[in-house]
């Protein structure tokens, strides 16, 4: 392979955003943060990468002949993550798999590698061929077609692409990877983005579908330049708390599918097992029923499952009462206790209040508003929400329960799971006749009406 030497050009790249400067400035134009700017050198090259499906000149066709191209998509053999890829891996994509550390990434791209029946050439930069010979016995999985090369120079890897010619590429991690045409340490900015979009070149001439993993910030933003999000078809971002075994698997991007679809995956000892039906796992069945428990229909993108929201209410200790909330925005929290106090009536402000969401996993409907209000009056009277009851409504300032997206699905959730009521918004367009009959539909319009109907002796 050769390759073309041209100019050095000296440039200033912001670390957060990946905006480039000719000189140094102290903030950032683009995302307004302070002392980012790093130099940086660009050499600029052509790559003689060939292949036998070399992308030819095209010339401008109307839209109207364009015949619609038949994508024969890989099976991933793990049936949640070919759903939320919108139906396997598409040849010739470039996925983007990020996530923090230890949550599990290099897991699920080992156990792709290992269950497909395709040639895998996985690339391992962090990683000794010991280390993964161990997870790989771990996993319980074996494939001869799965090749293991841990090598960080990007020339040595196009090489082994080239001779190998694998079904699936799989890069573990793209900040680990350097080309020897850039003079900067790998990780930066200017080799993340010119090894990423070489890796694309690669994907759209052979098409070979490629993963990349990628590390994230401390904000939980995808580490590199925010072009490699724009380079990449698909990207998709582990979500959870390494104190759970839950993890969540959400797509931030996707060229060839929908970005409302989640993936729900268990951490165990044999590594990442999918969750087919969520509402069971987030919801606890005893024979005893609590106080301060309540069960929400809530929905994340276009999945609904139920969930249970836990709270504590006990008399402040301290002069400032505390509020907590795992899973759920505090501030909303907040709002949540001044409408019931100022709107409903209830004297809270004197009260510590913790909340919880089971699972592990963070919650934004806002429909599950209603059930977190049930659970805290709960514990508050100390008196149990009947088990076989569900809701689901957002609360607003003003106390009234407002309409939710897909309350079709929600119903027929809950429905499904046994639940024999479910307390819904009173003004919601569209008829349920058919679920009503299942499950009975119990409309409200303010959190005063729910409230009795939820506490009625």
């Amino acid at each position: 392979m050769s390759i073309c030497m041209a100019k050095v050009k000296t440039i200033y790249v912001c670390r957060n955003c990946g905006a480039d400067s000719p000189k140094w400035i102290g903030r950032c134009p683009s995302c307004n943060e302070w002392n980012t700017y790093v130099e940086e050198k660009i050499v600029s090259l052509k790559s003689s990468f060939k292949s036998n499906n070399e992308i030819k000149s095209a010339k401008p066709v109307s839209i109207n002949e364009i015949q619609p191209e038949k994508l024969q998509r890989v099976d991933s053999s793990i049936g949640e993550f070919n759903r939320l890829l919108g139906g396997g891996i598409v040849p010739g994509s470039l996925i983007l798999l990020g996530g923090e550390p230890g949550i599990g990434k290099s897991t699920l791209a080992l156990q792709i590698a290992l269950n497909t029946d395709k040639k895998v050439l996985y690339v391992s930069g962090e990683e000794s061929q010991e280390q993964l010979k161990l997870r790989a016995e771990r996993l319980s999985y074996s494939n001869k077609n799965c090749l293991v090369y841990c090598e960080v120079n990007f020339e040595q890897v196009i090489n082994q692409i080239e001779q190998v010619n694998p079904d699936i590429l799989i890069i573990d991690s793209i900040q680990t990877l350097y080309t020897e045409s850039i003079d900067t340490s790998p990780g930066s900015i200017s080799q993340i983005r010119e090894c990423a979009s070489r890796l694309l070149k690669i994907a759209k001439t052979t098409h070979i579908p490629i993963f990349l993993i990628g590390h994230i910030t401390k904000d939980g933003m995808l580490a590199g330049p925010k072009i490699l999000e724009h380079i990449v078809d698909t990207v998709l971002q582990f979500e959870g708390d390494h104190q759970h075994v839950y993890r969540i698997l959400r797509a931030l991007k996707n060229r060839f599918g929908s970005t409302s679809e989640l993936a729900i995956f268990e951490m165990n000892a044999k590594g990442l097992h999918e969750i087919k039906n969520p509402s069971e796992v987030f919801l606890t069945r005893s024979d005893e029923n609590p106080s301060g428990v309540a069960i929400a229909s809530t929905v994340d993108g276009v999945r609904p499952f139920l969930i249970e929201c836990q709270a504590l209410v006990s008399t402040a200790v301290y002069g400032t009462p505390q509020r907590t909330s795992t899973g759920f925005d505090t501030r909303r929290l907040n709002m949540l206790l001044a409408v019931l106090e100022k709107k409903a009536g209830f004297k809270l402000a004197t009260k510590d209040v913790f909340l919880n969401i089971t699972g592990g996993i963070k919650v934004q409907d806002t429909a599950i508003d209603l059930a977190v209000a049930s659970a805290i009056l709960s514990s508050n009277f100390d008196r149990a929400i009947d088990a076989n009851i569900c809701m689901t409504a957002e609360i607003s300032l003003t106390g009234e329960l407002k309409p939710v997206m897909r309350l079709e699905q929600r119903i027929a959730e809950a429905s499904r799971l046994g639940f024999k009521k479910i307390i819904i918004p009173k003004y919601t367009k569209g008829k349920f006749d058919e679920l009503g009959k299942k499950i009975q539909l119990i409309p409200c319009a303010k959190i005063e009406e729910a409230v009795r109907i939820i506490f009625k002796s």
